[in-house]
Formats: C-alpha cells, sequence, structure tokens
C-alpha cells in the first residue's frame, strides 16, 4: 500500500486554473493523439501481452499461500502437490518460480513500455523543433520564449508520463483487479461481496489526504518559482554585475533566505499533512481482513463450510492486492485530464500555421546580382499602427545605399523585409527583378547577409562560428574571411587561433571582435547583398575605425545598404535616404542633402559632424 508520500497522497486534484481550462475531449482529440501511437502497434500489443501476464503470475502467490496454510494445517490439498513435506517444498518452490518470473515479465513490460514512450516523445520533439523553426519573426517577438520553451521540454516530456503511467495503469490495475475480484469470487462468494463492501471506505481518508497535500504543494511550488526567479535575476552574469555595482549582496541574500525559509515550512506541512488521515487509512485497511476472519471463521464453525482457513488466507491476501487498484482508477480521471490538457496545448502550437513560407510555385535564386527594388510598401506589425508608409527605392547591382534617420523611424524595418523576416502589408519588394515572395525562402536568405548591431556568436569556438554560415568552408576560405574584417591579426595572437573559445554569446570577447567575427561569417557565406544594420553603434572609437576599416572596401566591391551613424560610412554611399516617422523624406547625396534644412541636415548637426 503506497504510504503518505506515494501517489495517493498527490497530485489527483485539479488545481482552480486546471479546472477552468479543461480541455473538451472529442473524438477528433482522442484521433490525433492515438495517431502517435499507430507506428508502436506492435510493440503496444506486445506490452498488453505482458501487463496480462504480469498481472496474472503476481495473483498466483497470494493463491498459492492457501494451499500451504492447509499444507501446515495437515489438510491433504491432493492433485500433484500431494501431501506433507514434499507438497509444501512444492508450493513454496512454485511461488517462488512465479514470483521471479512475474518480476522478470514486469521488467521487460517496464523497458517496451518505456522504450515506445521515448520514442515518442522523440518524435514529437522533432516535429515540434521543425515546425517552430519555420514560424515568421512575429512569432518569436510576440510570444512568451519561456512557454516555447516549455512546450518543447515539460508538456513534451509529460507525454511520456502519459505513455508510460496513465495509459499502462489503466491497463494494469484494471486487469488485476478483474483478475482477484474472479478469483475471490469462484473461492467464495460470500466472503467475496463481505470483502468488497470495505474497498470503497479504503478511498475516502486517500482522498482527504491528497485534497489537503495538493493544496499545500501548489504554494510550495509558488514559492519555489519565486525562489528560481530570484536566482535568475540576480546569479546569472547580468544580474551578479548588476548586484555587485549597487552592493545589494546582502539585501539579495536576504530576499533568497525568506523565500527559502518560506519554502521549508511549507515543504514539513506538506509531508505532515497527510499523517492522521494515514492513521486511519492503516485502520481501515485492517477492518477488511478482519471482517473475512470473522465471517469466514463462523462459516467454518456454525455451519460446517467446506471453506478452509487456507481459502480465507488467499481471500485476505487478494482483498489487499485490490486496494491500490482501486484507488489508482478512482484517481484515473485527474491524470486523463491533464494528459489530454498537456496534448492540447502541444496541438495549439501544431496548428498555428507559418506566416511565411514558400509559395507553391516559388522558384530557386542562383548567381544573384543583389538588385533590390521598393515598389510602394507599407508594413505594420500588428495590422493597425502603420511602421512603413509608402516606401519606394531601388539598389542596382555593385551600388550602396545608406539609410539614417531618428531612432524608431522604421530603418531596421525596411532591410528586415528584404529576407522576408516579416512579409509587406501592402506594395511589393523585388530582388533580382523578381517578387521576393516568388523566390523560395532558403534561396533568398542564402544570398543576403545582415551584420546586426546586437552580435550573436554561439557558445564554441570561431571556427565553429564561422562554419555556421559555410560548414564546408575550407581553412584558407576562413582565414581570407577573417583578413577582410580586420579580425585575423586578433585570431593569430590568440595560442588556440580559430579554435579560442568565445563564451556564451561570446562574452569572452569584447564588442569589437565579436562584430568583426560576425562580419567574417556573413563573407564566408558570399552573399549578393550585404546589409550592415548599425554595425557600429554601440562600440567605442577604436572598435569603431577598426571595423570601419573592414567594412570601407567590402562595400566598394558589393552590393549593400548601410545603416549608420557615422559620416565617413554614409559619403561612400552612392545615395543616402532619409527616413522619418516610415517615411522616405529625404534623398540624394551628402552634399545634395546637407544644406537642405531638412532632416537630414538636423542629424548631420546633431550625430554625423559629432561622431567625426
Amino acid at each position: 500500500m503506497p504510504g503518505p508520500g506515494g501517489p495517493m497522497g498527490r497530485g489527483h486534484y485539479l488545481t482552480e486554473e486546471e479546472k477552468k481550462q479543461t480541455p473538451k475531449v472529442t473524438k477528433e482529440l482522442l484521433y490525433r493523439v492515438f495517431s502517435y501511437l499507430r507506428p508502436y502497434t506492435a510493440q503496444l500489443i506486445l506490452v498488453l501481452g505482458c501487463i496480462i501476464v504480469s498481472s496474472v503470475c503476481s495473483l498466483f502467490p497470494s493463491i498459492l499461500s492457501g494451499k500451504i496454510v492447509d499444507v501446515l494445517t495437515g489438510k491433504d490439498v491432493g492433485g500433484w502437490f500431494g501431501n506433507g513435506i514434499a507438497a509444501l517444498i512444492r508450493l513454496i518452490l512454485l511461488s517462488l518460480a512465479l514470483h521471479f518470473f512475474s518480476n522478470l515479465i514486469g521488467v521487460g513490460e517496464s523497458y517496451l513500455n518505456t522504450w515506445i514512450a521515448q520514442h515518442i516523445s522523440y518524435d514529437m520533439r522533432n516535429q515540434m523543433y521543425r515546425h517552430l523553426q519555420k514560424m515568421s519573426q512575429r512569432f518569436f517577438t510576440s510570444a512568451n520564449q519561456g512557454d516555447i520553451i516549455t512546450r518543447m521540454t515539460s508538456d513534451i516530456s509529460g507525454v511520456e508520463s502519459v505513455i508510460s503511467g496513465t495509459i499502462t495503469s489503466i491497463l494494469s490495475n484494471g486487469i488485476t483487479l478483474i483478475v482477484a475480484m474472479t478469483a475471490m469470487f469462484r473461492k467464495n462468494w460470500i466472503l467475496a461481496l463481505v470483502g468488497m463492501i470495505v474497498v470503497p471506505l479504503f478511498t475516502l481518508p486517500t482522498r482527504m489526504a491528497g485534497k489537503k497535500r495538493w493544496k499545500l504543494a501548489g504554494e510550495a511550488q509558488a514559492c519555489n518559482d519565486e525562489i528560481n526567479g530570484i536566482l535568475n535575476e540576480t546569479l546569472s552574469v547580468s544580474g551578479q554585475l548588476l548586484v555587485k555595482l549597487f552592493g545589494r549582496e546582502e539585501k539579495e541574500y536576504q530576499r533568497y533566505q525568506e523565500a527559502n525559509g518560506r519554502m521549508i515550512q511549507l515543504n514539513i506541512r506538506e509531508r505532515m499533512a497527510g499523517r492522521w488521515f494515514f492513521m486511519l487509512l492503516s485502520t481501515l485497511t485492517t477492518i477488511g481482513p478482519m471482517l473475512l476472519y470473522l465471517v469466514g471463521g463462523i462459516l467454518i464453525m456454525q455451519y460446517d463450510s467446506t471453506i478452509t482457513v487456507g481459502d480465507i488466507t488467499v481471500l485476505v491476501s487478494l482483498l489487499g492486492r485490490m486496494y491500490g487498484p482501486v484507488n489508482s482508477l478512482l484517481n484515473i480521471q485527474v491524470d486523463w485530464i491533464r494528459s489530454m490538457a498537456m496534448f492540447s496545448r502541444i496541438f495549439a502550437y501544431y496548428d498555428m500555421q507559418p506566416e511565411i513560407e514558400d509559395r507553391p510555385e516559388a522558384k530557386e535564386l542562383s548567381g544573384a546580382k543583389g538588385e533590390v527594388s521598393f515598389q510602394h510598401v507599407d508594413f505594420s506589425y500588428d495590422g493597425e499602427r502603420q511602421i512603413l508608409k509608402d516606401i519606394s527605392f531601388d539598389l542596382k547591382s555593385g551600388d550602396c545605399i545608406a539609410i539614417v534617420g531618428p531612432s524608431g523611424s522604421g530603418k531596421s524595418t525596411i532591410v528586415n523585409l528584404i529576407p522576408r523576416l516579416w512579409d509587406v502589408s501592402a506594395g511589393q519588394i523585388f530582388f533580382d527583378g523578381t517578387d521576393v515572395r516568388d523566390w523560395t525562402l532558403h534561396s533568398l536568405r542564402d544570398e543576403i547577409g545582415v551584420v546586426t548591431q546586437e552580435t550573436y556568436l554561439f557558445n564554441g569556438s570561431i571556427r565553429d562560428n564561422l562554419l555556421y554560415a559555410k560548414p564546408e568552408a575550407t581553412e584558407e576560405e576562413m582565414i581570407e574571411a577573417c583578413k577582410k574584417a580586420n579580425i585575423y591579426e586578433f585570431i593569430e595572437r590568440q595560442p588556440q587561433g580559430l579554435d579560442t573559445m568565445v563564451g556564451n554569446r561570446g562574452l569572452k570577447l569584447s564588442g569589437g571582435e565579436k562584430q568583426r567575427i560576425s562580419i567574417a561569417r556573413v563573407l564566408l557565406k558570399d552573399p549578393a547583398l550585404l546589409i550592415f544594420d548599425e554595425a557600429t553603434s554601440a562600440l567605442d572609437s577604436i572598435s569603431e575605425a577598426a571595423i570601419q576599416a573592414a567594412i570601407n572596401p567590402l562595400i566598394e566591391e558589393r552590393t549593400s545598404i548601410l545603416i549608420a551613424h557615422r559620416l565617413s560610412t554614409i559619403l561612400a554611399a552612392d545615395e543616402i535616404l532619409v527616413v522619418r516617422e516610415g517615411k522616405i523624406v529625404e534623398r540624394g547625396t551628402h552634399q545634395a542633402l546637407v544644406h537642405a534644412g531638412g532632416t537630414y541636415q538636423e542629424l548631420y548637426e546633431t550625430q554625423f559632424q559629432k561622431s567625426e
């Protein structure tokens, strides 16, 4: 019988939130759930066979115990067993053999169960990851990142427990209960009915204890979430730096100590909450056997019944085997609801349609020249507030355009529309004379290289980060790209060279070093169009100069778009587009715009001239 900390003690009650979000179980939902089991039908049939054999075999030792008692009391059990010492030895050996065989089958069933659950989880994780990779930038900027990770980890991991726990529990407990009841009624229907009367009483204290502990467990989980939040905030690289700079170590320690203390108290209360109930439960579990002994004794002594002491022993043993399955099956509804809710959350993500995907007739782009044309483009992130309004310009192959404007004017949005990180709300964007939506996404993005202000490097070596752009690149190609990006001298000075580790998000490198590695990575990709989105705005003047020295030769030999705040970069452009509040308000060369009395002159006097 499970103890206070076992499955009867907690987890069998729905929270208020779960009650509100209980999914509607439809035929379509069940069909979809079981579609993941279909590829493993043969293994499932084998599991079912193992459960039946194991359940039946596990009850035989209880039946044999009655014959052992009869032998000990001098009764002849007859048949193959015989009587006396020989019968006792045979019965004991058979009982041990059946125990061993039942456990052996149980191990096989457990392995198959785990194998099926893990493979279904594997299939679902792969499906989810592939689906998320197809989602648009809008999805990742609006969805909660923690929610995405929860779907990928906790929810899909929960599916494993559904397969290996809930479904198996229903089958195993159901079969055990049916076999035990059948065996009891075959022995003596009167005593079987007496035993059945007690079984419902057994569940009452279990549910009372479970409800109390579930409430406390919810409070403990909320407290644990608070502690995790403190740890995430104060022990991250940025958080720990802030704590030190503001001298808040002691304050944060006190906050953690207080939350930790609350969780300890809740855990103690949770573990002790069921003790009185389980004392009552322990008492109730003895009532059934006592009633069987009483009624059985009356039948034997008063009515000279054919029932033996061994038969009563068998019935008591079988009754004890029924308690666990009855309780599990009574509580299976909660597990089932949670399982369906988990599948519903996963399916909700699967059913999200990718906003940006290839058209059926999309063509492969190859040998691109990098020509770009915006034709009356409008764009809105939410369908309400216009970000871009009637944007039109042309970029010829080999030319360079600089886009300037105040912060928030829509400069980055313009360049993000070219590789279709977002799609236009109105108008068209052409790449090499064809609407970008008529090229396949992969081939279009393969011809566009973007260097952003926020450089992202993976936690690996410089080589790993470079090869991300071109996995088959040779050492010579990587070195050449690094030289063009003005970073090779730095790499040469490192003991490990290209195998130097960059740390999480490149934190072992300076901002300028990270940025130049990102430029080298884009160059290794060898795109037809280069986009520099304020690639130097967050750097010091020395790093900025080093990156500028790398960028200048590149824009002379490639089609490029620059979003910049540095005058020398802007002067290198063939045309300057001045964007304000989502519109192109001025366009032309530096000489034509600097004294025109518009937005560009204002930017020149307040920003560009000062930066020089």
